[in-house]
């Protein structure tokens, strides 16, 4: 198949059929060797995953204040594509998912009626619960996020990578990420990736199951979740076939509605000044006691309770990140690394709080002042515990209704977007992966959920999470390593370029003459210039059906015959050039004394419509903005009309620019 990564994309999948194979076949035996692969890793790895986790958050907050904070997430002068509203919107929807409606309220039920030290049901208890919640779904989660999804904004939009993991490796691997060591890294993401979303199916399907009894349509059982995953998979598989990016990104976007109503509609009618109490006193609680939990491993103590809980999210989250890290580089492209970390650390985080307030309070309330009754139902069946709590509520059909169509949605995007991040890894990086690669994904992640539903239900979804993290937690922190390498060379470079500017022009841009006139002979201001090396680099990031055909033809048609006729002059006078050329992309480097004097850089672009789903699925009636801007690496920037940039025009500007640069 043409742009996939055969090595890549087969030997994950044969070691993921492989694991579906013996599992099937041996179920009782497997289940056994799932716990003892779980108690194995805990024991000795526990340390390494919270010593890393808290690690990456520490990172973060480090490269937040760095002198590296004003890098961006792409060229110089990238502007980001996403208002702050939408962006944030679209950070939140990233994180929330069948997790937030699975654990809302089962979470801190159980530690508050069976919490880790101390005795149960008491105010204490009450407080430990929000704050091991707010522990596992807060920073820490953002923090590993953001390793992966600053790692593949800044090699891939900087640095004009393919957007994969094995980019973000780079400055460690060299070359070799095209060989085995990158395919390890991409095999390695790939089987973390398909075994955190087939957690998330996983529990969605129990979650659905326990909504559609709740309704009366449907008993618990086994068998019911079997078939629930088999029809829902088919729905996703159906929807990654037919392409209809907007209607997935319809499907989001009402998604989030719904659950911004649920959230409203217990807040407002839930016990609203008591939430609005313990969330103030929640958030204090969290940071006073952040250094400690950050660090915790239990070792005299705890160690089953840290497998069930704290090693599970750390894993699921890492198992995740290229998902949502692939996500947030997407819709991030334009930002600094302060924007970047402030954003996606601090927005999700503060509306992941108000959810597990809103939701795990209002339940805590009904069982210590409204009758009791919550911690029981939670601890017979946790699937149920969204929907004992609204039961409790007025209109609870109607919410339990909506809960169970959020469940269903969240599944259906969760595995078609998680698909696609899948294959694009296996295609290394290639945005528009085949349709039939991205069916076997759909199709392995929802097996693979089934199978281990079947061979020890949530502990197997744990142990798996859990597992398949270890080795790509390896990766994260080589991509720490390696993100501080390439800032640091690049600040180095960019050291080095000011001064060989200033000795080169010493009159800087602010001496330059005034535009070229329509009349002037750009070839003779060419030749009067001549001595310096110009580097021109085109890039398109993709756009959207007839958008993308358009800005590509633009690029095939226009700028490359342009970047040519400047290239053919220079060389005539005596100059070095060299072209590079691709579908999207146009490049033009005139050499001095083997070294790059100047950058510019024409490129046009497809603006993304807001979305909600993972932001690759367009079709060609979304209302795309065309537009062409000119990026100089020096930090000069400008934006030429889109319906009046001819061949002639961009000729013209880069010698235009070219003698601005110079101090000419």
């Amino acid at each position: 198949m043409q742009g996939i990564n055969k090595t890549v994309s087969f030997t994950a999948g044969g070691l993921i059929l492989f694991f579906v194979a013996v599992a099937s076949l041996f179920t009782d035996s497997f289940g056994a060797r799932v716990s003892a692969v779980q108690a194995a890793i805990v024991s000795n790895f526990g340390w390494f995953y919270v010593l890393s986790v808290a690690g990456f958050l520490l990172f973060a907050l480090w490269l937040f204040i760095s002198p590296y904070s004003s890098v961006k997430l792409g060229k110089d002068d990238d502007e980001p594509e996403f208002s702050y509203p939408t962006w944030f919107a679209m950070l939140f929807s990233a994180g929330m998912g069948i997790g937030l409606l699975f654990y809302g309220v089962a979470e801190p039920m159980l530690h508050f009626s069976n919490p880790r030290i101390g005795e149960g049901g008491t105010p204490d208890a009450a407080r430990e619960a929000m704050n091991l919640a707010f522990l596992h779904w807060g920073l820490h989660a953002w923090g590993i996020y953001i390793v992966v999804g600053l790692a593949l904004g800044y090699f891939a939009y900087r640095h004009d990578l393919p957007l994969t993991i094995r980019s973000a490796l780079y400055p460690l691997l060299g070359d070799r990420i095209r060989g085995w060591p990158g395919h390890i890294v991409d095999i390695t993401a790939i089987v973390g990736t398909l075994f955190g979303i087939a957690t998330s199916l996983g529990l969605g399907v129990t979650q659905i199951n326990a909504g559609f009894a709740y309704l009366g349509l449907l008993n618990v059982g086994t068998t019911q979740q079997m078939v629930l995953l088999v029809v829902i998979t088919a729905i996703a598989t159906a929807s990654a076939v037919s392409g209809v990016g907007k209607g997935i990104r319809r499907l989001s976007e009402l998604n989030m509605l719904g659950g911004l109503l649920l959230l409203a509609f217990v807040f407002l009618l839930g016990p609203t000044v008591f939430l609005l109490s313990t969330l103030v006193e929640n958030i204090g609680r969290y940071l006073w006691t952040l250094p400690y939990t950050s660090f915790r491993t239990l070792p005299y103590s705890g160690a089953e309770w840290q497998a069930s809980w704290t090693m599970f999210y750390w894993g699921w989250w890492i198992s995740w990140a290229p998902f949502v890290g692939m996500f947030i580089a997407r819709v991030s492209r334009g930002r600094t690394i302060r924007e970047f970390i402030g954003g996606v650390l601090f927005a999700p985080v503060a509306l992941t709080f108000v959810w597990f307030t809103v939701f795990g309070e209002t339940a805590i309330h009904m069982e210590m002042f409204d009758g009791g009754g919550m911690a029981k139902a939670v601890a017979d069946s946790v699937p149920t515990a969204l929907f004992v709590m609204l039961d409790r509520l007025p209109l609870s059909m109607i919410t339990s209704a909506l809960g169970t169509l959020m469940v269903v949605c969240f599944f259906v995007t969760s595995a078609d977007s998680g698909a696609l991040v899948i294959d694009i890894i296996g295609s290394g990086g290639d945005q528009d992966p085949p349709i039939a690669t991205r069916i076997f994904w759909a199709v392995l992640s929802g097996a693979v959920a089934a199978v281990l539903l079947l061979v020890g239900g949530l502990q197997a979804l744990q142990t798996a999470a859990v597992t398949t993290a270890l080795p790509f937690t390896i990766v994260m922190v080589l991509m720490c390593v390696s993100l501080v390498v390439s800032l640091r060379e690049e600040r180095s470079i960019a050291q080095d370029r000011r001064a060989v500017r200033e000795s080169l022009a010493p009159g800087g841009a602010e001496s330059a003459p005034a535009l070229l006139e329509a009349g002037d002979d750009w070839r003779q201001r060419l030749g009067a210039m001549v001595g310096r090396r110009t580097a021109v680099q085109v890039a398109i990031p993709p756009g959207g059906g007839a958008a993308r055909r358009e800005v590509a033809r633009f690029i095939a048609e226009t700028a490359q015959p342009a970047l040519r006729d400047v290239a053919v002059e220079l060389e005539r006078l005596g100059r070095r050039v060299e072209i590079e050329t691709s579908a999207f992309s146009a490049g033009l480097t005139v050499l001095r004394d083997g070294q790059e004097e100047f950058s510019y850089t024409i490129r046009a672009r497809a603006y993304h419509p807001l979305t909600f789903a993972f932001p690759a699925r367009e079709d060609d009636a979304d209302p795309w903005q065309r537009r062409v801007e000119v990026i100089l690496r020096g930090g000069l920037h400008k934006q030429l009309p889109a319906d009046r940039t001819s061949r002639e025009a961009i000729t013209r500007d880069v010698v235009q620019e070219y003698g601005k640069w110079l101090g000419w």
